[in-house]
């Protein structure tokens, strides 16, 4: 739903400005949470990671907002499966978390699931080319080092702490971004970007939880299911219908997906 709505909003506004006013509400939804608790609860005790953590965030942010309003909602949402896997190698790599087998096939099988909706588009040439596809692929990676970052501040941030500290950073790397194309919105659009917040400050404190509670690499692996509500929310707000390939690909992405999240659960009931 997130994603959806602000894709309407980033084809009425310009998407830097879009990227602003998201992350601008989201950063303001939680002031009542600092007033309440207190600024000292707040207070960082790594604010370079903090800073480096919404740069990097803001980055990737940048490319996915050019990207959003020029491709369809379930191509977009495909192109975002590519993370997990940057995710489940890096954190292999530098956080030192397991890679089990079923891990690697079911992110290998998610993979080949999204080459076979894209192929088709990357392949196009003119308008109908894969250009836009091929920036918001760009995202992927850049996505994944900030999750990976916020993977480490859980080691000594709470959650609130990281989900305020990027509302604020991404919000101040943005603000120079949207001055140049600012137009003032409309009472309908600053509604949305409210709510945009409100959504995406929600989405972001659950997801930073989890990252605290398990892998990281399973977390990920239920990303995949985030297809059939993409292709459904494109349908219905946008007309977007999904090519065959779409429809190929996500069937199976969410075979491989229902079948890691079957393995993983018999894996730790064997643990308990």
């Amino acid at each position: 739903m997130l994603n959806a709505l602000v894709r309407a909003l980033s084809q009425q506004l310009h998407p830097m400005q879009a990227q602003f006013l998201r992350y601008f509400f989201g950063f303001a939804v939680m002031l009542p949470l600092v007033w309440h608790a207190g600024l000292a609860a707040f207070r960082p005790q790594r604010v370079g990671g903090q800073f480096l953590r919404g740069a990097v965030h803001a980055l990737g942010l940048v490319l996915w907002f050019l990207a959003l309003p020029r491709i369809p909602l379930a191509d977009m949402t495909a192109i975002g499966f590519t993370g997990p896997l940057f995710i489940m190698i890096g954190a292999w790599l530098f956080l030192a978390e397991p890679m089990r087998w079923e891990r690697w096939l079911a992110t290998a099988i998610g993979f080949a699931g999204m080459v076979v909706m894209l192929a088709p588009k990357l392949a196009g040439s003119g308008a109908q080319g894969g250009g836009w596809h091929l920036v918001m692929l760009a995202s992927a990676p850049v996505f994944a080092v900030s999750f990976l970052l916020t993977k480490a501040l859980t080691r000594t941030e709470t959650t609130a702490v990281i989900v305020f500290w990027q509302a604020l950073t991404v919000t101040l790397f943005s603000l120079p971004l949207a001055l140049p194309v600012w137009q003032w919105p409309d009472l309908g659009q600053w509604a949305g970007f409210a709510l945009c917040g409100l959504l995406g400050s929600l989405g972001h404190y659950c997801l930073t939880r989890s990252y605290r509670h398990a892998d990281i690499s399973a977390t990920q692996s239920a990303k995949f299911l985030d297809l059939v509500w993409a292709a459904l929310l494109g349908l219905a707000i946008s007309g977007d219908v999904p090519s065959a390939g779409t429809l190929a690909g996500g069937v199976v992405i969410s075979l491989a997906t229902l079948w890691l999240v079957r393995r993983e659960s018999r894996t730790l009931a064997g643990t308990s």
